[in-house]
């Protein structure tokens, strides 16, 4: 104890003497605080990063660092926040002037304003008079301008780099020559204006040079013959995303100490055509989203250190290499978007490092090895898109332990494993499309709960699936597609599904009530099943997010009932598409459909709908497809449907009871393409203005909407029923080329309008079943892309004109029951049809039809038929004799209805004296 207080007491003794002997720390010297201040001034700081700059010792402020003999060394004002990250990084942005104040710190070395916003500010010249600083970092700061060539002074320079948003320029690169002591140079996205390679000039005399990072700077002058390489140390070159189109540059075989190469993204064309053995220590390379082509090199095997090879999108061809087998270090292989062909070797099995493994989009036809089981370290596999051929067994897939994501596609290929089988992973992400899994959906399947992501379109399923599966599922479900299949059974009435986003469950056998499923999901498709009930009228409020709501699709069900009117809080959503067509629901269409602004797709077809059209609807002045077809709606067609909607490029009311006029406003649709009204009780003329429907005139204006805003609708399929050719078909794909006008099975009269001859464009035209009369405008032959006219069962008159036999694209024409005379216009097209197309005119004479002119001798030949053996001589006897007493009779007639006219004039002349 005794010697324990003497060990304290001479500790004490020791604390106090060191106490009262003078000591020093860093402190900065006055100049370097007043710098450091009037720097501080001209900086906006929302955040207060800087707010401990003050008192006396600089050193100890955020952000400044000091050597042993008190000057600054240091000053990092990098914002500690990353980019992802935006509400704490936007807040911690500094911004405002740079002051040129810091070059009074003269021992400077490393200054750091990375990731700021300094909104476009141009660098200042000033930072080029450091005498001592090795790394400078102004990336991501939001610089812009002009790149001061002042920088090139920095001979003791080891880091630069500037990249990040473009915005910046380099106007001569050759300054980039001054900094001889750099190691690591980052310019990406600094636009570097550049002729005759003088950025590769001047980084060439840079012998230091480690790391080149050049990526995104529009530069295009590269296949040069450099006299000699000086910067062969280089390990990393990144020269991505530029304009390059020239063939591999033979300089870059020189630089052997290369770890990482990345040409990606560029217009390089040619053969891989490089000894790559030279490459000893490479270990990524990226050659992707180029014009390579020709097969996979050999050589590539020889880089026994290789990670990561990436050849995507190239036009590569041929078969994969055995040698591909050797890379026993690689990691990441991704040659997808090429046109290679064949099997996967079998030497695929050596890759035991392998995590990654990209083979999609290829013409790959061959058997995918039992050696594929092998890759224990493999975590995602994409090989879809390709047109594998054989089977996939236990085999294949009984060690991959790590696998996380699975992807795989081909109409061939066939999953035999037991049905009981459990495997030894379970996925995030299963992704198989029309190749063969089912009938049963097999125990593998089952086990899979850890599934974010789910898509199992179009593999054979015709078995129930396990009410247990969805539960287990529906907590952390982001995506579930098992549309076209023929799963039957029920679906589980009631599921919480917060974080699912879509839905597609269409194209099966599901049956029973629509499902009450709490989710968040912004594509709902459902449609094509055999669910019956009615629409839950709380639909919005079993899914949360609804005001998100994109799409909802349940067309082709049985669902009965009224539609719900749960629309009157969505004023504010996105929703584009509702298609409920093809059920049997009944009632009026809710006003409240009118508050979905962004409505796009309306789509009610086929169903029981009475009442008029509500005039709430002209609220949705996005909607571009409209069809409310095959229902019992009435009233007249409103004009608002042009005046208010005017993006409408699909309009479909046909099979209503809508009476009056066509709107003459419908002219006023410039993007209107389809336009089916028939099957209605439409009565007046043809609207004359029709010409001003300027997508049916040129054709292209509706087609160019269309796209971009399929591109909006994701994956939706919208599907039309089309009358054309004397059928209905339904189409889903090409709607914006189909261009048509159908107005048959109305009440409409007066003459076809000489102004529908300019619908250029127009492919389907269909006015038969009305009381339309007058003579077919002569310029119907101007219509040189219409494919079916159908003018039957109306008051038609005159002769067809002889411009309709120009039109080749035509393969329907039925002009029959209507007043024609005279002859069939001679010429290949109208002879290839049929004599029914011209039947119930008994004033038409000449083939196809059975009449034959006067004028004609019974040794006329008609033009061959299309498909049909020739009449034999009793028929074309008794033709002739048709015509030739049709041709008596009709003489007979008019001679003696001339003659009684001639009496009946005498006579009241007669009395006319008389009188």
């Amino acid at each position: 104890m005794e010697n324990f207080r003497t060990h304290l007491q001479f500790l004490l003794y020791f604390l106090l003497f060191l106490h009262s002997l003078p000591f020093s720390y860093a402190k900065c010297t006055d100049t370097e605080r007043e710098a450091l201040l009037a720097f501080k001034t001209g900086l906006t700081d929302p955040s207060g990063r800087l707010s401990s700059w003050r008192g006396d010792d600089c050193c100890k402020w955020a952000g400044v660092k000091c050597s042993s003999n008190q000057t600054v060394t240091h000053l990092d004002l990098k914002n500690p926040y990353p980019q992802e990250q935006l509400d704490a990084y936007k807040l911690s942005c500094l911004g405002g002037q740079l002051n040129s104040s810091l070059l009074q710190l003269d021992h400077l070395t490393h200054l750091d304003l990375s990731l700021n916003d300094f909104e476009g500010l141009q660098i200042p010249e000033f930072l080029g008079e450091f005498k001592h600083l090795r790394y400078l970092n102004l990336s991501y700061a939001s610089f812009a301008g002009l790149v001061p060539p002042h920088l090139g002074n920095l001979s003791t320079l080891h880091y630069l780099d500037i990249g990040g948003r473009q915005g910046m320029e380099i106007e001569n690169p050759s300054w980039l020559s001054g900094l001889s002591s750099l190691k690591h140079l980052n310019l990406g996205f600094v636009t570097i204006h550049s002729s005759d390679a003088k950025w590769l000039h001047a980084v060439n005399m840079i012998p230091s040079l480690l790391e080149l990072y050049c990526h995104g700077c529009e530069l295009q002058d590269m296949a040069v013959t450099l006299p000699f390489v000086n910067f062969s140390s280089l390990s990393v070159l990144d020269l991505s995303q530029n304009l390059f189109n020239s063939s591999f540059p033979e300089w870059l075989s020189t630089l052997t100490s290369l770890t990482r190469l990345d040409l990606s993204t560029n217009s390089f064309s040619g053969s891989i055509a490089v000894d790559f053995g030279k490459f000893e220590s490479l270990e990524d390379l990226h050659l992707s989203l180029n014009n390579f082509s020709g097969p996979v090199p050999v050589t590539l095997g020889n880089l026994c250190y290789l990670k990561m090879l990436n050849l995507n999108s190239n036009d590569l061809v041929g078969e994969l290499p055995d040698s591909i087998g050797l890379f026993k270090n690689l990691k990441h292989l991704d040659l997808a978007y090429n046109s290679l062909w064949g099997s996967i070797p079998a030497s695929i099995g050596n890759l035991s490092a392998l995590e990654v493994l990209y083979l999609h989009s290829n013409k790959m036809n061959g058997s995918i090895p039992e050696s594929f089981g092998r890759l224990s370290e493999l975590r995602d596999l994409n090989l879809i898109a390709n047109s594998w051929q054989g089977v996939i067994t236990e085999a294949h897939l009984m060690k991959l332990t790590r696998l996380e994501s699975l992807m795989l596609s081909s109409s061939s290929l066939v999953f035999k494993v037991d049905p009981q089988w459990i495997p030894p992973f379970r996925l995030d992400y299963l992704q198989l499309e029309d190749c063969t899994v089912g009938p049963p959906f097999s125990t593998w399947l089952q086990v899979q709960n850890r599934l974010t992501q789910v898509k199992l379109q179009n593999v054979g399923i015709s078995d129930t699936i396990p009410k247990e599966w969805f539960s287990e599922l529906s907590a952390e479900i982001l995506v579930m597609d098992l549309s076209e299949n023929q799963i039957r059974g029920e679906l589980p009435e009631e599921l919480v599904s917060p974080k699912l986003e879509m839905l597609d469950l269409s194209s099966n056998r599901f049956e029973g009530f629509l499902p009450r499923w709490s989710t968040n999901a912004t594509q709902f498709y459902i449609h094509e099943n055999s669910l019956s009930g009615p629409i839950p009228r709380d639909i919005g409020t079993l899914m949360p997010r609804m005001a998100d709501l994109q799409v909802l699709s349940l067309r082709n069900n049985y669902l009965s009932g009224e539609l719900p009117d749960c629309w009157r809080d969505l004023s504010t959503s996105s929703l584009w598409v509702v298609d409920v067509s093809n059920n049997s629901l009944s009632g009026e269409i809710p006003s409240s459909m009118g508050l979905l602004r962004s409505l796009g797709m309306l789509l009610l077809s086929e169903n029981n709908l009475v009442g008029e059209i509500p005039s709430s609807l002209q609220n949705c002045s996005a909607l571009t497809s409209i069809d409310l077809g095959e229902n019992q709606l009435s009233g007249e067609i409103p004009s608002w449907l042009a005046e208010n909607l005017s993006a409408t490029f699909v309009l479909r009311l046909r099979s209503n009871q809508f009476h009056g006029q066509i709107p003459e406003a419908l002219c006023n649709l410039p993007l209107l393409h389809f336009l089916d009204l028939s099957h209605n009780n439409l009565s007046g003329g043809i609207p004359k203005c029709l010409d001003n429907l300027t997508a049916i005139v040129y054709g292209n204006s509706s087609e160019l909407y269309y796209r971009d805003f399929q591109f909006r609708m994701a994956y939706f399929k919208e599907e039309t029923k089309v009358v054309t050719k004397g059928r209905a078909y339904d189409y889903n794909r090409n709607l914006a080329l189909l261009n048509v006008i159908d107005f048959s099975e109305n009440n409409l009269s007066g003459p076809i309008p000489e102004e529908m001859t300019k619908l250029l464009s127009l492919r389907v035209l269909n006015l038969s079943s009305n009381h339309i009369s007058g003579a077919i405008p002569e310029k119907i032959g101007d219509l040189k892309v219409l494919e079916t006219l159908d003018l039957s069962h109306n008051q038609l008159s005159g002769e067809i004109p002889a411009t309709l036999s120009s039109l080749t694209f035509l393969t329907h024409l039925i002009v029959s029951y209507n007043n024609f005379s005279g002859k069939i216009p001679a010429g290949r097209q109208l002879q290839t049809f049929d004599a029914s197309s011209y039947q119930g005119n008994p004033f038409l004479c000449g083939f196809p039809s059975r009449v034959k002119c006067p004028t004609e001798s019974i040794t006329t030949t008609a033009p061959p038929t299309t498909g049909t053996e020739p009449e034999d001589e009793e028929d074309e006897i008794f033709e002739l004799g048709t015509g030739l007493y049709v041709s008596i009779v009709l003489g007979f007639g008019f001679g003696f209805l001339g003659l009684c006219v001639t009496l009946l004039r005498k006579e009241f002349r007669k009395k006319d004296i008389e009188w």
